[in-house]
């Protein structure tokens, strides 16, 4: 059983989802639901949940100051909010698990489903970690992105990046240093990530970093020039909508 608590300052909010819970996920039990950060830091601390069930914006505080309160989190996190824009690039560069409001039932079961897997490993610290630092950040660019290594997890600075490549259902991470990581999943979960501000797919297979292109060359589609010399095709389909982005850049 994965044992958990409900914070939000809504009583319908924590009573929904409390019954979406009992009725869809049998493996979690909810210990008891709270309405503000005080409430939640001393639920938590006194019975000590597997699972805290996070909204963001209550009243006058936030899920992240709850969050800081902990010198050390045991416990994993799934956001709820109802503001589709609200830290929500922060929370995906950091690998945390968040419910969009109205919750959809199947998005639930798979956050559950992926809390279940991710119990007890080493990297819950740093998610949150990254995550609050994310936060505080003012620009998208300053944030860590996490992505998955052999042993836990790798944070690297959006700007570090000069292109992601599809490989399948892998995605080659190439690095300004000239490292290469090979990550898990594909390339268009980053491109949901990465391309609020300064990337852009000109390809199937290519997610760029607008800022490391060096040269652009004419062509059916062309390519561009990378920072480190590389040259990558920009599909046909996309090419209008390249030289838009690149031209605000």
């Amino acid at each position: 059983m994965i044992s958990a608590i409900i914070v939000d300052d809504e009583q319908k909010g924590r009573e929904s989802l409390k019954l979406l819970i009992n009725e869809y996920c049998p493996k979690v039990e909810i210990l008891t639901l709270c309405s503000n950060v005080s409430d939640a830091y001393n639920s938590i601390i006194k019975m000590n949940p597997d699972l805290v069930f996070l909204d963001i914006q209550m009243k006058d505080e936030t899920g992240f100051d709850l969050l800081k309160k902990f010198d050390k989190v045991n416990f994993e996190v799934i956001i709820t909010t109802a503001h589709s824009n609200y830290a929500i690039t922060a929370i995906k560069y950091s690998a945390i698990d968040y419910l969009l409001k109205p919750i959809d039932v199947v998005e639930l079961q798979d956050a559950v489903a992926r809390v279940d897997e991710k119990r007890n490993t080493p990297d819950l610290l740093q998610r949150l970690g990254n995550l609050i630092e994310n936060v505080k950040v003012s620009s998208v660019e300053e944030y860590k992105l996490a992505i998955p290594s052999s042993d836990g997890l790798m944070f690297i600075k959006a700007t570090d990046i000069v292109y992601c490549e599809a490989e399948g259902n892998y995605t080659t991470f190439n690095l300004k240093n000239g490292k290469k990581y090979i990550v898990s999943k594909t390339l268009k979960e980053y491109e949901n990530i990465l391309n609020y501000h300064q990337f852009f797919r000109i390809h199937h297979s290519y997610l760029v970093n607008l800022k490391e292109i060096v040269k652009y060359t004419r062509g059916e589609g062309g390519f561009v020039t990378m920072s480190n010399a590389i040259n990558l095709d920009v599909s046909k389909r996309k090419k209008e909508s390249f030289l838009e982005r690149i031209s605000s850049v």
